[in-house]
């Protein structure tokens, strides 16, 4: 996978796209969580989001990687 890619001329990093992407899946999941009731069994919510963004991230980056 190449480090940089080339967006319209502008050399964009090839983390940053897998992090719009996991920002993308994370809204989905987050949108789940909340239409299951899963946020109801989560001691602190805002934790819980971001964990789930961090894996989410760390998993593509290292399927990527």
């Amino acid at each position: 996978m190449p480090r940089e890619i080339s967006i319209f001329g502008i050399l964009a990093p090839s983390l940053l796209l897998v992090f719009l992407l996991s920002v993308l899946i994370h809204i989905g999941v987050d949108w789940l969580c909340g239409h299951f009731g899963v946020y109801k069994y989560v001691w602190h919510r805002s934790l819980f989001r971001l964990c789930l963004l961090v894996c989410i991230f760390g998993a593509l980056a290292l399927l990527l990687y």
